[in-house]
């Protein structure tokens, strides 16, 4: 019998779909494939508008599912599952998070997942709180694969903009294509080639996946992302005090935010940028740990 894949995944611009298209196009000849999407109830806007993306921030953050349309799987048993998410503010978006809180997500229960993770350049956070509930369901996490925007922090941030909010991807003027490059997307296909060679013979799917660069990461990242999301908690418990999302009374909380990240970004960002190099510097072995634990599948509460 052809082993059998079930790819479990949310995508609201299809850059994540087009990505896990591409892992598995050496596989669909030698394995069983199922598709299962996340469809929210209350579907997500593309492109958004500037109020109502931020004002999803805190249910992102603090993980608050919402209601998903029924997902029907065919069978009961996968030789492996691969689930893809985006980060949305340094946490897993809200489709993913309600897909892990739902009675869907029994799935994982007894099955070894792959997590695919297509992201700006930040995920370290959001991968932690997916590993979590990976481990509250009895799944068992064997392995991970990250594409992100490899262009500096500060251009990624203008054409992710560019994208979110008027929907062009593709380059204008000064600035490139936003999101994952095509070609790092056409080169995801070689991946198909370890994961087959996991399912006919068992090797260890994530040390393979490493050796062939499945994870690339900043160290000052992890700096940056540890401090951001410090602040994006505090936030998100603020806003939430004047009720759930689309309540009109906790807006002008919503526009704060707005503005403060804003600053952040454009003005403290290079600074703390910096810094984090600083330390990376002066870190020693210690940052050199914390790169070596987020780039495993290995979890840890508490670590950021």
């Amino acid at each position: 019998m052809k082993p059998t894949i079930l790819i479990i995944h949310y995508s609201q611009t299809g850059q994540l779909t087009n990505i896990l298209e591409s892992i598995v196009s050496k596989l669909s000849s030698s394995c069983e494939i199922e598709w299962a999407n996340i469809v929210p109830k209350n579907p997500f806007p593309f492109p958004w508008k500037n109020d109502y993306f931020f004002d999803c921030m805190p249910e992102s953050v603090l993980e608050i599912a919402e209601p998903i349309e029924p997902i029907k799987f065919k069978k009961e048993k996968y030789d492996l599952i691969l689930l893809g998410y985006q980060p949305w503010f340094l946490s897993p978006s809200i489709p993913i998070t309600s897909f892990l809180q739902s009675p869907y997500a029994s799935i994982l229960r007894g099955h070894n997942i792959l997590t695919i993770i297509g992201a700006r350049n930040m995920w370290l956070n959001a991968q932690e709180k997916v590993k979590c509930r990976i481990n509250r369901l009895d799944g068992t996490l064997i392995g991970n694969i990250v594409f992100k925007d490899n262009h500096p922090n500060l251009v990624s941030l203008l054409t992710v903009i560019r994208w979110s909010f008027k929907g062009q991807k593709k380059a204008s003027g000064i600035l490139p294509e936003a999101g994952v490059c095509h070609q790092d997307i056409q080169d995801a296909a070689r991946f198909g080639t370890i994961i087959m060679d996991y399912l006919l013979m068992h090797t260890d799917l994530h040390s393979n996946l490493i050796a062939s660069n499945a994870i690339e990461l900043d160290p000052g990242l992890i700096i940056l992302e540890k401090r951001g999301i410090k602040n994006f908690r505090k936030f998100a418990a603020f806003i939430r005090q004047k009720g759930e999302r689309e309540n009109p009374k906790r807006m002008p909380r919503v526009k704060l935010f707005n503005r403060l990240l804003l600053v952040g970004v454009f003005i403290l960002s290079p600074i703390s940028a910096l810094t984090a190099k600083i330390a990376v510097m002066l870190g020693g072995k210690q940052l050199l740990d914390s790169v070596k634990y987020f780039k495993s599948i290995s979890y840890n509460e508490n670590t950021i």
